[in-house]
């Protein structure tokens, strides 16, 4: 019976907290995807390891009894990545994995990428589009960036300059009404999902009584820009994206949308790793050469 580290790593940190929502803040991803490894190492294990009910999450004594043994073993493991990564900070032999999300692997990164070239033509670069959280220690990812701010001791963490964003409908769409005229609760919606967590934009919907009126939500930011310039509603999209696509008549908002913020996060263990310096210098250039506006 196989264990996944990163799933034994999620299970160690809910251990400690008491909801997942709690345990995917702390570690800056979605509570779907928590919820998700959860439940994956207590199907592989063939035991409850939560009790879950309306106000939390306890440890089962099944649960008590694998957290006693799962916090050294994933401590070490965590320290088997680091030393090796350490190890060839000088020669970094394999390429050097990007994790961010598809808009931002795309759209800020991959234009970017012949000035990355231009000052380091030998790098190799693998960049991962993904909405999950990676285990750095794991070596899942040499740099991510995030949405959520994460926590750890082991983490570098240093803040992006954030993308603006509005709410963005087709001509259509509107079919001849003024933009300032739309009652937004009473027109279609289109949002985020849960892939992302409580990112500022979800929390910002429900704050101005929006959420009730998405009738359709995507982890895809794609999708969303799509579905807008296809007439289906009012998208809430990052400006950089539309700006790009041109089609689309901003729709004024009933109170400022908060930017998206971004946080670069690598190991401090490879903090001094010049070929990680270069690609964590290119990611903050890019991101702040990002039309946001």
């Amino acid at each position: 019976m196989g264990v996944d580290w990163d799933d034994l790593r999620v299970f160690c940190v809910a251990a400690q907290t008491p909801t997942f929502s709690a345990a995917a803040r702390r570690l800056g991803t979605a509570v779907a995807t928590v919820t998700r490894r959860i439940g994956g190492l207590e199907t592989r294990l063939g035991v409850r390891l939560f009790d879950r009910s309306p106000e939390g999450i306890v440890l089962t004594a099944q649960g008590r009894t694998l957290f006693e043994r799962a916090t050294a073993a994933a401590a070490a493991m965590e320290d088997v990545g680091r030393v090796a990564a350490a190890l060839r900070t000088r020669v970094w032999l394999e390429p050097i994995r990007v994790s961010a999300t598809e808009p931002v692997i795309s759209e800020i990164l991959a234009p970017a990428l012949p000035a990355l070239l231009a000052v380091a033509p030998d790098v190799r670069v693998d960049l991962v589009a993904t909405t999950d959280v990676v285990s750095l220690a794991a070596r899942e990812a040499d740099v991510a960036i995030r949405f959520a701010r994460p926590a750890g001791d082991s983490l570098v963490v240093r803040s992006l300059p954030g993308f603006t964003l509005g709410l963005f409908a087709a001509r259509a769409y509107l079919a001849g009404r003024r933009p300032d005229t739309l009652d937004l609760r009473r027109e279609r919606l289109l949002g985020y999902d849960a892939s992302y967590g409580r990112i500022a934009e979800v929390v910002w919907m429900d704050e101005v009584g929006l959420s009730a009126a998405v009738v359709v939500r995507s982890s895809s930011t794609h999708a969303l820009v799509n579905a807008a310039i296809a007439g289906a509603g009012v998208a809430l999209l990052p400006r950089l994206l539309v700006r790009r696509v041109g089609s689309l008549v901003e729709i004024p908002a009933p109170a400022p949308i908060p930017e998206r913020r971004a946080w670069l996060v690598t190991h401090r263990d490879l903090k001094r790793a010049r070929p990680l310096r270069i690609v964590r210098d290119w990611i903050v250039e890019a991101c702040r050469g990002a039309p946001g506006e």
